[in-house]
Formats: structure tokens, sequence, C-alpha cells
């Protein structure tokens, strides 16, 4: 099975990445040098496509990893988002076309570039047309800003839309074993060469067995294989606050079959 997977047809990646949501913020009680850790332990590991966003902490995600990974190995892709704002109870879509620009250029500052790999409409605002959010992204990518544009959790529909407008190179949706809402827009990824970035490839825990199993390997190695098989254009993004769980996670390569099944 290849596990690689040229976002854009440009920027080759190892399909398992790295979510870096849970490396900052109170909920996981992780200490800074504790996620620093992480974040290399994940390079270390092979890991070469991390997703972050600017409301991740205000911020303070992209600075972790700027803190943790620069000067950035060559291969090393972060993605990052821009669109939305979480003022602590509820998170809000805002696509205005002054704010995408200001946003993207506040994630270049914190993360130390000069260009973002893939920078991600991180929701469609409903109130701003479409055209204007993408618009906008388009913009900075003919500035050099920003190399890919990506979206997330769209439809088919905004899907089709976004890419009249604007080359798409990545959708990310949520999408594991036990929540396949998203098959169509994933199959309409597979046949368009649009990497598909899962988040929550892992279910959480419920109160049943798990959805896929695979020999020898946990529930979340065995979700995570299953994720790898079910299209060469799927690019997991599990996150951890525990360096356990990433090499757990990372193992999961180690029940694919050369052949894919």
């Amino acid at each position: 099975m290849d596990l690689t997977f040229a976002i854009g047809g440009d920027l080759p990646v190892h399909r398992l990445g790295f979510g870096a949501m849970r490396l900052t913020g109170n909920r996981d009680r992780l200490g800074h040098d504790e996620a620093i850790a992480i974040a290399r332990r994940a390079v270390e590991l092979g890991v070469t496509l991390i997703d972050t966003a600017d409301s991740y902490d205000l911020g303070a995600n992209e600075e972790l990893l700027a803190a943790a990974l620069y000067p950035y190995p060559p291969e090393l892709v972060i993605a990052t988002k821009g669109g939305q704002v979480n003022l602590g109870a509820a998170w809000i879509p805002l696509g205005r076309p002054e704010y995408l620009r200001q946003q993207a250029e506040l994630s270049l500052r914190r993360l130390r570039r000069d260009h973002l790999d893939l920078y991600q409409l991180h929701r469609i605002d409903p109130l701003v047309p479409l055209a204007d959010q993408i618009g906008a992204l388009l913009l900075l990518r003919e500035q050099g800003k920003i190399r890919h544009i990506g979206l997330s959790e769209v439809t088919v529909a905004q899907l089709t839309e976004a890419r009249g407008i604007a080359p798409i190179a990545a959708v990310q949706n949520r999408y594991n074993a036990a929540d396949r809402a998203a098959d169509p827009v994933l199959d309409h990824c597979a046949r368009h060469g649009i990497a598909f970035l899962p988040w929550l490839p892992i279910a959480p825990a419920v109160r049943r067995p798990p959805t896929v199993t695979v020999p020898g390997a946990t529930p979340a190695q065995a979700a995570l294989a299953w994720l790898l098989t079910r299209s060469p254009v799927v690019l997991p993004i599990p996150g951890t606050s525990s360096l356990r769980h990433l090499e757990e996670n990372m193992g999961a390569t180690g029940f694919l079959s050369p052949a894919g099944g």
C-alpha cells in the first residue's frame, strides 16, 4: 500500500498525519514541555503532515508548533485553518474576506513561515457569499502567501461550487468508521484527486463493540488502518496529548497488508 499522497499534486506527505489541537489548552492539563515533546516525537515517528488552526487557543497552538519544530524539516507540511472563532462556549464561522486575509497574515507570523502550505477555510460562513470567501483565499494564493486552498465541513455541492472559483487541494470533514456521513464527499474527493483529511478519525469510546477490528491491533489502530485502506486520498490526522497514544496511533501502519486489504 502506498502511504504517501501529494496534496495539490506537489506536496508529498505521509498519509498518517497528526492533529495538533490537543497540544494546547487546559483540557488535558498538558505542560508546555510535554506538548513540545509530543510534537517533536510525531516528526521522529515519520509524521510529515501536521494540522492546526488559528482558533486553537487564540493562536497559541500555532506558536507552540513553531517553538517545537522551527526550523522545519523540508518535508514537513503544516496545514492551518482560518474562518472560525471560538469565544469559549461556541464556535462561530467568520468568513469576511478582510478577516480571512488578516488571519492568514497572523498565522504566517505565528508559524514563522513566508507562506502557508495548506490554508483551509475552517467553516463556510452562511452570512458571506461563498465566492467572497474563496476569492479571499485565491487572492492570498496569487500573492504567494498560501500554496494550496482547503475546505472544512463541506457538502459535495459546496465543494463543487468552490472548485468553480479556485483549485481546492484538500477537504477536512468529520469521518470515522462509526460516522460515515461524509462518504459522498470522500468519494467525490477520490474521483478528483483531492486530499481528504478526516477529523475525529478515531470515534469516541461508546458502549458497544468496535466498529472495525484487525487481529492484533488496538481499537485505535484498527480504526486508523481502516481509514488508510478506505481510499488512497484519505489522510487521517489523529490528535492526542499522550506520547503513548501517539506511538500507538503511528503503529497502525503495521497492520496494513501490502495490497491494502
